[in-house]
């Protein structure tokens, strides 16, 4: 009995800060200025943009475009490659025979 009167004291004291909260006096210009730090804009200056400049873009591009013309280029100028394929298929055993293709017979009928 002693300790369901200790927990009812417990319980109205706990009850009775309740009462003696009061009103927070707050800036009436709080919630404009609280709202204003939200959501301004903020001008963060990005890793990628401090050294990837227009300039830096520009001449990757280049870049890219040289490479690719060169490739190209190369790629049409010789036929080592169709070489290397046939000779190495004809090493291996490996013909292609479009009689005996299962994809082409499926594609004629």
């Amino acid at each position: 009995m002693k300790t369901t009167n200790n927990i009812h004291e417990k319980i109205n004291s706990t009850l009775s800060v309740c009462d003696t909260i009061g009103d927070v006096k707050v800036s009436p210009f709080f919630k404009d200025k609280t709202m204003q730090r939200l959501f301004e804009e903020k001008e963060e200056e990005t890793v990628y943009s401090s050294w990837f400049a227009t300039k830096l873009q520009l001449a990757t591009l280049l870049c890219f475009v040289v490479l690719n013309a060169l490739a190209l280029i190369r790629l049409n100028s010789t036929n080592k490659y169709d070489v290397n394929v046939n000779e190495s298929t004809n090493l291996y055993g490996l013909f292609y025979d479009s009689e005996t293709s299962i994809l082409i017979n499926l594609k004629d009928e």
